[in-house]
């Protein structure tokens, strides 16, 4: 037992390292530190290893990023937990065990990432004010702020205040709108476009908080009705128990194209725009080449893994170890 503990301890602080490296690389186009331009060559050389891996970026979305993994991870233990409760069988109690432990861990994920979600809020509006302005469709400078609820062509349901308490924590706080830094940015950079793609902004950065939320509030509902070893019966619960080990999937995935795409037109921020980092040498045909035959690998992995988990799902639990036999048990010669 401690030989598999000490291997899942040690997976797990590698997993966790590995993880961080790669989020101080993507932080780093976000904020870009610890560097100089060499004038000869115009490269970005490294300076400070320090400064890019204590990036104020990284060191926030590494909290949120490991909350994520949790999240994803308890909730299709209770989505699977849940389904076999639900449908009686000899493993019932071990499966109400697991619904309560991934229910658990699910709702204190979706907890954590709403709290390093805030903390990621305050990094971005100092480093990304143009990605704070656009995950909100503001267009003109506000002090205070409202948060826009849903936004419809010119239908704008806003809350009052709550954009500038969320960006700088209090009630009046200056946000800055897309108008007025795109003007700045060309006064820095020269004429372009310095402003993102709104509506992928916008829906992305929404459809994250909303399906997250909802996966944290189901995993509360699932708690609360199998209390004192109840059983529920509820079949649009039992839909939300299938359909729950996918929302953080979801969530996720529109984390990462609102972080990717509120970033543009900036492969690095301030430093190298997306245009100017396409490689000459290659082609378009190459280039679609080479997604397609990534897409269908991921696709064909993505069916082996789905046709795993539901058969898995489905199965009876493991048998029992067989007990190892004592010292005493073990065959001797007898004279």
């Amino acid at each position: 037992r401690r030989v598999h503990l000490a291997t899942i301890w040690a997976a797990a602080v590698g997993t966790l390292f590995s993880a961080y490296f790669i989020l101080a690389a993507n932080s780093w186009m976000q904020h870009p530190v610890g560097y100089t331009i060499d004038k000869a060559t115009g490269r970005a050389r490294l300076t400070d290893i320090v400064a890019v891996l204590t990036n104020d970026v990284a060191l926030a979305a590494i909290f949120h990023t490991t909350a994520a993994c949790f999240l994803i991870g308890g909730a299709l233990v209770t989505g699977v937990s849940l389904w076999r409760v639900m449908r009686p069988g000899p493993d019932t109690a071990a499966f109400r065990s697991a619904t309560k432990v991934g229910a658990w861990t699910t709702l204190v994920s979706s907890a954590a990432l709403a709290l390093s979600g805030d903390f990621i809020g305050r990094v971005m509006f100092a480093r990304e004010p143009m990605k704070m302005a656009a995950s909100d469709w503001l267009r003109d400078t506000a002090a205070p702020a409202g948060y826009s609820l849903i936004k419809f062509g010119p239908v704008d349901i806003r809350i009052p205040d709550l954009l500038s308490l969320l960006a700088t924590h209090t009630l009046d706080g200056r946000v800055q709108g897309m108008d007025q830094l795109q003007a700045a940015a060309v006064a820095r950079y020269g004429p372009g476009s310095y402003t993102p793609f709104v509506p992928v902004t916008y829906w992305s950065y929404r459809l994250m908080i909303v399906v997250g939320l909802a996966t944290g509030l189901i995993a509360a509902i699932v708690l609360w009705r199998t209390r004192g070893g109840r059983t529920p019966k509820s079949r649009s619960l039992l839909g939300a128990a299938v359909g729950l080990p996918v929302m953080p999937l979801v969530a996720s995935t529109a984390g990462w194209v609102f972080t990717e795409m509120g970033r543009q037109p900036w492969l690095v921020s301030g430093v190298l725009r997306t245009a100017s980092g396409v490689s000459p040498g290659v082609s378009a045909a190459e280039v679609a080449t080479s997604l397609a035959v990534f897409t269908v690998l991921y696709a064909v992995l993505a069916v082996i893994e789905v046709r795993l988990l539901l058969r898995y799902a489905r199965g009876p639990l493991p048998a029992a170890d067989p007990p190892v036999p004592t010292r005493d048990a073990l065959p001797a010669f007898a004279y």
